[in-house]
């Protein structure tokens, strides 16, 4: 597995390329959603990718604190559909969380969930932490993974 993650000024336009690419893939045509992806944020994260071979197959956006909420954030969770079914999502996560801890240190995290993915977030320690809202015509919730001191 090749795990990379860089700072938005550091990416490569091939890289930042493949991410737009990804996430345009997934979560404009496959979802059939019509929003604004580029939302002024990326500039602000670091990016975390894993490539097989030159395709980019996994992806998160990691956010720092006060930018979408309070505590540090995971976003633009994506995996390619051609990845799916080999675990590769929990790996994401997972990846992410370590990443995140490493580069912020261990604090509390917060995402926006898609609803439907609501149990696999809480199999990775998320819980729920608000009632269910639309974003962009889809049921999400926020959740936290509490960090204890």
């Amino acid at each position: 597995m090749n795990w990379t993650c860089k700072p938005f000024n550091e990416l490569t336009p091939n890289e930042l390329y493949a991410i737009l690419q990804l996430r345009s893939e997934v979560f404009v045509v496959e979802q059939n959603c019509v929003f604004l992806d580029l939302d002024n944020k990326d500039q602000y994260c670091h990016h975390l990718m894993r490539w097989q071979d030159d395709l980019l197959i996994a992806y998160t956006r990691l956010v720092p604190a006060g930018i979408s909420y309070t505590e540090p954030s995971i976003g633009r969770v994506v995996t390619s559909p051609a990845a799916r079914g080999q675990g590769v999502g929990r790996e994401l996560m997972h990846e992410s969380i370590k990443t995140l801890y490493y580069l912020w240190g261990k604090s509390s995290i917060k995402i926006g969930a898609q609803l439907y993915l609501r149990k696999f977030y809480e199999s990775i320690g998320f819980q729920q932490t608000s009632s269910i809202y639309l974003e962009d015509g889809i049921e999400h919730i926020e959740m936290l993974l509490q960090h204890i001191v």
